[in-house]
């Protein structure tokens, strides 16, 4: 057998393109770019506008900006690389390159999964146990369980490539994403891949399988609170405060799960799908998960008015 990476003294892999597309990829790209614009924007949005509004400095909205920054990480990690893809067809990336971002994605996502469960406990216990609240999800709170979402998210998911790095890749460096996934790299190596899918499995759903398990008993012990309340319309009131977390966490556990299923189950679909799953996984929650805030709190609407106001009266000048 051949030593690990023998077949290539400077081994790399090829993203995925879009097969059957080149007289379009331009476009496809430029789309691309419009919606990583949007991404950024509203997700530096959310950043300032919780800094600069004092009613928003709360443990839930603290939550939203390590969110928009998780999100910001995230697309920004990839999507420039696969822009280079599609305008310049620089499809070519090196091994350490490609298990870096890996690493990136991985730990990026399950810190996310982290904060999205910390935001459901926060809905829990507001809701369920409100004069407790205070106490429990002081702002240094907040701040120890975003360190602690980072720490989980490294030690769970370092690994990986550390798994990845010795094995042989002899035979085809095509990728099925424009950029590196586990499962997708390790489907590439010509040796034993066992560690490395007992590891990733555990890893998945001992992060983002146990993060969804409990946002779901978060919301049926809020739920059984709710359905106590002695008015639909105090039920509804209630409720409704956490409509915008349940939209965020739908946000990013539907492209993951689609993704795992178009992983597991697609190996016959055509590669546009899997490069669309793709840059749906990367790309859905960093641009809805301010729209979706944006909408649901009133300062966040009252703040981006008058940013509107003040650049139009600026621009009338």
């Amino acid at each position: 057998m051949a030593s690990p990476n023998s077949s290539d003294l400077s081994p790399h892999f090829l993203l995925a393109s879009l097969p059957g597309l080149e007289s379009t990829r331009f476009w496809m790209a430029t789309l691309l770019c419009f919606i990583y614009l949007l991404a950024v924007t509203g997700n530096c949005a959310v950043l300032c506008i919780v800094r600069l509004e004092p009613g928003l400095h709360a443990p839930m909205y603290l939550f939203l900006c390590m969110l928009a920054a998780i999100d910001l990480a995230l697309s920004t990690c990839t999507v420039p690389r696969v822009l280079s893809c599609y305008w310049f067809n620089s499809r070519e990336i090196s091994f350490s390159a490609c298990l870096a971002q890996m690493f990136f994605i991985h730990t990026l996502s399950a810190i996310e999964s982290t904060v999205l469960l910390a935001m459901a406990v926060d809905r829990y216990v507001a809701i369920c146990h409100p004069l407790r609240h205070p106490a429990i999800l002081t702002n240094a709170a907040t701040a120890r369980i975003g360190l602690l979402a980072t720490a989980r998210g490294v030690l769970f998911f370092l690994p990986l490539p550390l798994l990845l790095q010795p094995l042989p890749f002899c035979s085809s460096r095509v990728l099925s994403h424009s950029f590196c996934l586990h499962q997708d790299v390790m489907n590439l190596a010509c040796a034993s891949t066992t560690p490395s899918v007992v590891y990733g499995l555990t890893a998945i759903l001992l992060v983002m399988g146990l993060d969804a398990l409990l946002i779901c008993l978060s919301y049926l012990l809020i739920l059984k609170a709710v359905l106590g309340l002695p008015s639909w319309k105090e039920r509804l009131k209630v409720f409704s405060t956490c409509v915008a977390h349940i939209c965020v966490v739908l946000a990013f556990y539907v492209p993951l799960i689609g993704l795992s299923v178009v992983h597991r189950f697609g190996k016959d679909l055509a590669p546009v799908v899997h490069i669309t799953m793709g840059h749906v996984y990367i790309l859905v929650p960093a641009v809805l998960n301010p729209i979706i805030y944006g909408v649901r709190t009133k300062q966040i609407q009252r703040r981006i008015l008058s940013l509107i106001h003040i650049n139009s009266n600026r621009t009338a000048q």
